[in-house]
């Protein structure tokens, strides 16, 4: 009994035999023309027959390539929709989730550890994002941070936070009245600079007495540089639960003022239908008993 022969090797003749030639079917599939040429040589010599005329500058089949390609492009068809079913049926158990990153490092990870202990059969890809517009051709669902009059179509809100001004428990005793707060830095966010007014106005301070900041691109930054006794930073309540839990920050002030940023839920248009709507609900359902108990 002959061996089988390899699967590389009947690429090789059926896209040389599409092509009529060995050197496009090399650039097609990624070898040299010789390994194309040794491939089909080596084909050859396992069925016993030429399966090309072989001129200076082009192919030809023989007769025996003619009669031998119809059933072996069937047979590749058939490998290839046989891996489509395994890779489609895969991925629809698989839920992509963009959302910014100091939402995927504070509020996410409980919210989806507890659904994959509900959920063992679907496997979650958390992607966090810095600023980048995120393709929604790619996650099944979409969470972004928004203001309020730049909303997303079609997308489900999750919460309104309040803002939430925060510095390590250290720097909070040297805090005694809000006055205070001109007296050291202030860690602002790009494009968040408003929070900082919201408390200007909710604690009666004229920003224009204070003149030194950190800024940087990243809430989480902003919270690391107050733990690390930075200064003070401003952030949404919902990213800033985890450090206050932990005692790493503190409030120096029972002062919440409304956030003019709030976070997003949108579903892809082109995603797999009822697993995704699994998670997409499990989501909307944590954020609804965040809003009714927040820290």
């Amino acid at each position: 009994m002959k061996p089988a022969a390899p699967l590389t090797y009947i690429r090789s003749f059926e896209a040389s035999a599409r092509h009529l030639s060995f050197t496009a079917a090399a650039v097609e599939l990624g070898y040299t023309q010789a390994a194309i040429s040794s491939h089909v040589r080596a084909l050859e010599k396992l069925i016993g027959r030429p399966l090309f005329v072989r001129y200076p500058r082009s192919l030809r089949l023989t007769e025996m390539g003619e009669a031998f390609l119809p059933t072996l492009r069937q047979a590749l068809d058939q490998i290839q929709d046989a891996t489509d079913a395994i890779i489609a049926s895969a991925k629809n158990r698989t839920v992509v989730i963009s959302a910014p990153i100091s939402l995927a490092e504070n509020w996410l990870p409980r919210c989806l550890a507890e659904f994959r202990r509900t959920y063992r059969d679907i496997e979650l890809v958390l992607h966090g994002t810095v600023w980048e517009e995120a393709d929604r051709t790619v996650p099944d669902i979409t969470i972004t941070v928004d203001r309020f009059d730049h909303r997303p179509a079609d997308s489900v809100a999750l919460w309104n936070d309040p803002l939430a001004l925060l510095c390590a428990p250290s720097l909070a005793a040297e805090l005694r009245s809000p006055s205070d707060l001109l007296q050291f830095d202030w860690i602002a966010v790009h494009s968040r600079q408003e929070y900082w007014r919201q408390f200007c106005e909710a604690l009666e301070l004229d920003p224009a007495r204070q003149r030194k900041s950190f800024t940087t691109n990243v809430s989480n930054i902003a919270m690391e540089l107050a733990v690390a006794g930075a200064g003070c930073t401003a952030a949404q309540l919902s990213i800033a639960e985890t450090y206050l839990q932990r005692g790493l920050l503190v409030e120096p002030f029972a002062v919440r003022p409304a956030s003019p940023w709030t976070y997003y839920l949108v579903e892809s248009a082109r995603a797999k239908g009822p697993v995704v709507r699994v998670v997409r609900d499990w989501i909307t359902n944590w954020a609804e008993r965040y809003r009714s108990s927040p820290a």
